[in-house]
C-alpha cells in the first residue's frame, strides 16, 4: 500500500513540474534551434513562443477552472444512489491531470493556424469557408479530449476550440496573408 501511495506521490509530481517546467523546456529547445534560423525567421518566433506559452497556460486553467468540476459532478451524480462510485487516489489524478494536459494542447490551434497561414499554405478565407467542418471537428475533438462520457462537458470543450478556431482565422486575416 505504500508503494502506491509513494507512486503517486511521484507521478504526480513529475506531471505538475513537467507543466510548470514547460516554458524552460521549451526555451531551452528554442535556444538550440534559435542559432539555425535567420533574422526575419526569428522575429516571427518570438510572439509564436510567448502566444503559445499563453494559450497553453489558459487551456490548463480553463480545464481546471470550468471542465474538471463539471466532469466529477457528473461523475459523482451519475446514477446517484443506485451506484457508488469509487475513486482512488490514483484514479482522480490521472484523470485531471489528462483532462488538463489535453485541454492545454488543444488551446493551440491558433498557433498552427497562425503558423499555417504565414507560410501560405492557407488563406483565412479558406479557413472560414469550411466553417461548417470545424464545427463538426470541434465536437469530435471535444468528445475525444475530454475523458468523461457527458455532453456538458463535451461541449465545455467544443465552445471555446471553435472560438480558437475562429479566432485564429481573424488572426491570419490581420497578418496578411
Amino acid at each position: 500500500m505504500l508503494f502506491f501511495i509513494i507512486f503517486d506521490i511521484l507521478q504526480v509530481s513529475g506531471y505538475c513540474g513537467l507543466l510548470i517546467g514547460s516554458p524552460i523546456i521549451l526555451y531551452e529547445i528554442i535556444a538550440f534551434v534559435l542559432p539555425g534560423l535567420t533574422k526575419d525567421e526569428r522575429k516571427f518566433l518570438g510572439p509564436i513562443v510567448l502566444g503559445s506559452s499563453v494559450l497553453f497556460y489558459l487551456g490548463i486553467l480553463f480545464s481546471y477552472t470550468v471542465l474538471a468540476p463539471a466532469a466529477l459532478n457528473f461523475f459523482v451524480n451519475y446514477a446517484e444512489g443506485a451506484v457508488e462510485s469509487i475513486w482512488s487516489i490514483d484514479q482522480y489524478f490521472e484523470f485531471v491531470l489528462v483532462l488538463l494536459f489535453s485541454t492545454g494542447l488543444s488551446f493551440q490551434v491558433p498557433v498552427i493556424q497562425l503558423l499555417l497561414g504565414q507560410v501560405g499554405l492557407v488563406s483565412s478565407e479558406q479557413m472560414l469557408s469550411i466553417w461548417r467542418y470545424v464545427v463538426v471537428g470541434a465536437v469530435v475533438a471535444a468528445a475525444v479530449l475530454t475523458p468523461s462520457t457527458d455532453p456538458l462537458t463535451q461541449m465545455l470543450l467544443a465552445g471555446p476550440l471553435l472560438g480558437l478556431y475562429l479566432g485564429g482565422a481573424w488572426m491570419v486575416r490581420l497578418t496578411g496573408r
